[in-house]
């Protein structure tokens, strides 16, 4: 199996699918949105409606008609950051033992995510 191009590829990654990130540098920068997938050996992350890429498809079953589609691409998950609803901005996230488990917690309002 060939080596990933990507020089960095962190251990475990900070967002999990169903977070809702904020974007903090490349073109959609200051955007908000929720994480559809993760790709934990890549690290990367697909966000709705951030990183929107239009690719042209072929007529096929699935898709008779083909035409121009586009769909958001996977990006870096150092380029988002949690979006902490309730202070209303990004945060990082921390890790702490409650009742013997591991629970992810905000850095900006310390509540439990």
């Amino acid at each position: 199996m060939a080596r990933p191009k990507i020089k960095f590829v962190p251990a475990k990654l900070h967002v999990k699918t169903g977070d809702t990130v904020y974007v903090i540098s490349g073109k959609d920068k200051g955007k908000t949105g929720k994480v559809l997938k993760v790709f934990p050996k890549k690290g990367k992350v697909v966000v709705e409606g951030i990183n929107m890429v239009t690719k042209h498809m072929k007529p096929s079953q699935m898709n008779p008609q083909g035409g121009v589609v586009t769909k958001p691409a996977p990006m870096f998950s150092s380029k988002v950051m949690l979006f902490d609803e309730k202070a209303g901005k990004p945060t990082r996230v921390g890790f702490k033992m409650v009742d013997g488990k591991k629970v992810r917690y905000s850095k900006v309002s310390g509540e439990n995510l």
